[in-house]
């Protein structure tokens, strides 16, 4: 009984030990990564006994909320956008990786009918056959700034005007064509590829296409900075590159 004794006594203090190491580490990111980290953030809290919270928004309102004072540990974002930060100043620069590139997909409905978009001439056609067309605003989102441009460039923004809702995936997008009031969507891969009631029709077309590659960093400011490169690190790490290619990222050096 002693010995049993003693052995709670060790386990008990072993798990106040534990507690009082347990790090909370806020990550900032964009939406295209959120379904890879779903799945291996709990594997990364089991290993370091961290815990991870997540504030997933589109880019310019991230930006916006370290702009007045938000704090946040880990920042994920378009690399372009991570090197603005670093010349700022504003991330550890021996912290920083490079998760993978991710296109853009053109979604419909589950059972209906695919549009052709196998040629700029051709997903310009589906364009204007639609009856409504989703995607990310633009200026908020680098897909959604994309495809202001595109529908620009083919010119049928007038002719789509009255046709197009902007709305980013995170906040019920994807929804919209999966409960058929739009009739296509277009948004990053990752944020379409396991979505129910959606059929991923394929990638946008050779000339209005865009590959987004997407990284993470410990800010310089983080109040835990070894346990958020730790995170960097650990979604990074080659072991984990089967949940990135699953969710529609390919390699970083593609």
């Amino acid at each position: 009984m002693k010995g049993l004794s003693g052995l709670v006594a060790f386990s008990a203090a072993m798990g106040i030990s534990m507690s009082v190491s347990a790090t909370e580490i806020h990550v900032m990111s964009g939406g295209a990564p959120k379904e890879v980290f779903a799945l291996l953030t709990p594997k990364f809290e089991q290993q370091t006994g961290n815990k991870v919270k997540f504030t997933y928004a589109v880019i310019t309102a991230l930006r916006e909320k370290l702009a007045v004072g938000e704090k946040a540990d880990v920042l994920v974002m378009p690399v372009p956008l991570l090197d603005g930060f670093a010349n700022d100043g504003k991330l550890r620069a021996d912290s920083r990786a490079t998760f993978g590139s991710v296109g853009i997909s053109v979604v419909v409905k589950e059972g209906a009918a695919r549009p052709d978009i196998s040629t700029k001439e051709k997903f310009r056609a589906a364009m204007l056959a639609a009856r409504s067309v989703v995607h990310a605003t633009p200026g908020k989102t680098p897909s959604g700034t994309h495809m202001g441009k595109v529908l620009e460039q083919l010119g049928i923004a007038d002719a789509m005007a009255k046709k197009v809702i902007h709305k980013p995936a995170l906040d019920g997008g994807v929804q919209l064509v999966a409960g058929g009031e739009a009739d296509i969507g277009i948004y990053p891969a990752s944020e379409v590829a396991h979505v129910k009631g959606l059929t991923i029709v394929g990638p946008l077309p050779a000339g209005i296409d865009l590959t987004i590659v997407y990284g993470g960093a410990a800010l310089a400011d983080s109040a835990a900075p070894d346990a958020a490169a730790a995170f960097v690190k650990f979604m990074a790490a080659p072991e984990n590159r089967g949940a990135w290619k699953d969710a529609g990222f390919d390699p970083p050096e593609k």
